[in-house]
Parts: structure tokens; C-alpha cells; sequence
């Protein structure tokens, strides 16, 4: 259901304050809990977004404005296909441009890339400060990490992002515009990038969303990220043409997705609370809303993130109870997959039983958590 405010008042993102929309959509995000926007997520209207950091030739701006993950759930809360995200980002890029510190830990700031769909097309955006490329997928499988990844096919772009380019001195104007060559260092490569194009490509034609969670826990290729900069959270968002099919959305609200269960939520009317994930908030004492800022750093873990912390530490330090505890989040996450494929081929929702489903999941897996601590 679409939130109406006929005179809706400024409100606060991350770092500033920005005019609300007079329409936003109900959404379900994936964030670090320290900040007001997302990494990833997905809307009423199957639209999803997510976002990595990305650096090139163009300056990184530390002054504060808003956040790459700021401009995800802005998109999602505003825009009802995947090309009016586009629109919708590129345009508060321009007004209010993007900036500021995007961790709680250490000083931190990128440029972003924005992977961005809905269930009939998809576009990669790419911004480099200001200036932006976007590239509409045409067929075929697309990805992004951290690195510029647009090239000469560039559907949309800033009106002045050629010039731009070649006052820098980085374009003669001679050759053919390639967007990741003129903005990017000269080194633009990325191990992620081309590992998760390779296995995309790999399972091209037959791809399900079990095969894609299980891309998603690739170690060997670095897409599943482990020390300081580990993988935080995973989803996976199955996004059917046919418009009386639900999408699901499939996220684990944990880091490390070898370790973790994806669980399935569903837009319907009466959606259970997600109490279990919803990390604690602090209003106006928050260390981040407070200047200077990040002066000292509270706990914030939800109660799903609690629970899964305290099993990762058993099976590291419990072998056997580690690969009980394994193989029941496994069986647990067939279960979920086995129901939600029944529900798309059958074309058979249970709405009462789908409003409770993510939180319902959630509970599963923390039953499975607190068990194998107790039999020990």
C-alpha cells in the first residue's frame, strides 16, 4: 500500500535533510543499523535495488550529503519500476549530491554503483561524484562490485558527462565514449567482478534462486567476503513476469550466507512485525546523530544477529556440534525453498501464512541456534 502525504515536510537521511516525497511504497530493507539508508532491498512493486562502493578519477566528496545507501532506499520508497529508481536517484544525486563518511568504524567514503530491477528489466547505474552512466540489460546476466563496469553501451547518462571528461583531459573526444575506461584509475579491475560474471555465466538458462544463494556463498571467488570488510548480509529476490505471482524476497539478516539462513518475505496485507531483526535504536543520543560524530559506538546487534554470532562461535569451537547445526539451517532453508516453489507453480499463496512468514522463519532458525547451545 502506497503512503500518501498531501504536504509532506523535510525529513532527515543519514546526514541531511531532504524534501519527502508526496507517495512512498512500503519496503523491506538490508542495512547497517548505524544508518538511515540500505545496501539492498525491494518494494511493494518488485522493484530492487542494491548498491556497491566503486572509486575512480573523480574526487570522493567527505563532506556530508547523502550516502550511496541513502539513494537505495530512497529509489525503493519512491519509485514503482526499476527505471523510475533510476530517474529518481540520478535526480537527488544532482540536487544534493552524494557524500560523508559511510562506516561507523573507520573514515570510509566511495562513490557507488547501483544494481537495480523489477520484474520485467533491469539497469545498472554508475556514478563518479555528479556524473552518472546508466545501462539498461538487455539480455543475458549482469553484475557489479567495486569497480566501474559500464562501457560504450550507455542508454542514459548526465548531460555533461562527456564534457566534463574531456576538460579533465581523461577524453580526447576521439574515440568511442567508454564510460569505466575514462572514469575509472587506470587499474580498474576487480576479482569479485569477473568471478561473479564467470559463475553468472555458468549457470546461464538454469538459474534458480537456490543456485544464486550458493553464488552468493563462493568463497574461492571473493564474493562472499571474509576479515575486516566480511559479507554483512545477503538477499536473494525472485521476480516473476507473470503479475499474479508474488516476488519473494529472500534475505538472511546475518553476515557470511555459507553460515546463514535465506528467508523468504513476501509483500501482503497484515505483515507480522520483524521484531527479531530490528536492530535497537538510540533517537538523539545516537553517537551518529551527535557532533563530532562516531565518538563512541553502542550495540546495536538485533536479536537474530545475537543469537547466530553465539552459534558461529559454537561451531568454531565444536566440530561435530558445528556440522549438526550446519545441516539443520540447511534443511531448514530447503523446507522454506521447497513451500515457496510450490507457491509460484501452483499459483497458490497463503496470505495469512505468508504474513507471518519471515518472522516465523526467523524464530525456526533461532530455535536451531538455542538447541545445539543446550545440548551441550
Amino acid at each position: 500500500m502506497p503512503f500518501l502525504d498531501p504536504s509532506p515536510s523535510p525529513f532527515k537521511c543519514t546526514y541531511i535533510e531532504i524534501e519527502q516525497a508526496v507517495e512512498t511504497y512500503a519496503v523491506i530493507l538490508s542495512r547497517p543499523s548505524w544508518l538511515w539508508g540500505a545496501e539492498m532491498g525491494a518494494n511493494e512493486h518488485g522493484v530492487c535495488i542494491g548498491n556497491e562502493a566503486v572509486w575512480g578519477r573523480e574526487e570522493v566528496c567527505e563532506e556530508e550529503a547523502l550516502l550511496g545507501m541513502d539513494l537505495v532506499r530512497l529509489g525503493l520508497e519512491r519509485a514503482d519500476t526499476a527505471e523510475k529508481a533510476v530517474s529518481i536517484i540520478v535526480e537527488l544525486l544532482e540536487k544534493y549530491g552524494q557524500g560523508g563518511n559511510c562506516s561507523e568504524s573507520m573514515v570510509f567514503s566511495y562513490h557507488n554503483s547501483f544494481l537495480i530491477a523489477d520484474r520485467h528489466e533491469a539497469w545498472i547505474l554508475e556514478t563518479a561524484g555528479k556524473y552518472w552512466a546508466a545501462e539498461k540489460v538487455e539480455d543475458g546476466v549482469r553484475n557489479i562490485s567495486n569497480q566501474l563496469s559500464i562501457t560504450t553501451k550507455i542508454d542514459r547518462e548526465h548531460p555533461k558527462m562527456r564534457e566534463h571528461a574531456k576538460d579533465k583531459g581523461w577524453w580526447d573526444d576521439q574515440k568511442e565514449f567508454n564510460f569505466s575506461t575514462v572514469y575509472a584509475h587506470t587499474n580498474n579491475s576487480s576479482g569479485r567482478y569477473c568471478e561473479g560474471y564467470k559463475l553468472l555465466n555458468k549457470y546461464k538458462g538454469n538459474m534458480t534462486s537456490e543456485t544464486m544463494m550458493e553464488i552468493l556463498r563462493d568463497k574461492e571467488s571473493g564474493i562472499n567476503m571474509e576479515g575486516e570488510f566480511q559479507t554483512t548480509a545477503s538477499m536473494v529476490s525472485v521476480l516473476p513476469q507473470d503479475p499474479s505471482l508474488p516476488c519473494i524476497h529472500f534475505l538472511t539478516g546475518t553476515p557470511n550466507p555459507e553460515r546463514s539462513v535465506f528467508k523468504p518475505f513476501i509483500f501482503v496485507p497484515n505483515i507480522t512485525q520483524l521484531l527479531e531483526t530490528n536492530s535497537p535504536t538510540f533517537g538523539r543520543e545516537d553517537p551518529v546523530k551527535k557532533k563530532p560524530r562516531f565518538q563512541s559506538k553502542p550495540d546495536r546487534r538485533h536479536a537474530l544477529y545475537c543469537k547466530h554470532q553465539e552459534a558461529m562461535e559454537r561451531i568454531n569451537s565444536d566440530e561435530e556440534t558445528g556440522i549438526k547445526m550446519l545441516e539443520e539451517m540447511r534443511m531448514l532453508e530447503k523446507e522454506i525453498l521447497k513451500e515457496m516453489e510450490s507457491a509460484l507453480q501452483n499459483k497458490c499463496l497463503d496470505v495469512k501464512r505468508a504474513a507471518n512468514l519471515f518472522s516465523q522463519s526467523v524464530k525456526n532458525e533461532m530455535k536451531i541456534y538455542e538447541s545445539s547451545g543446550s545440548s551441550q
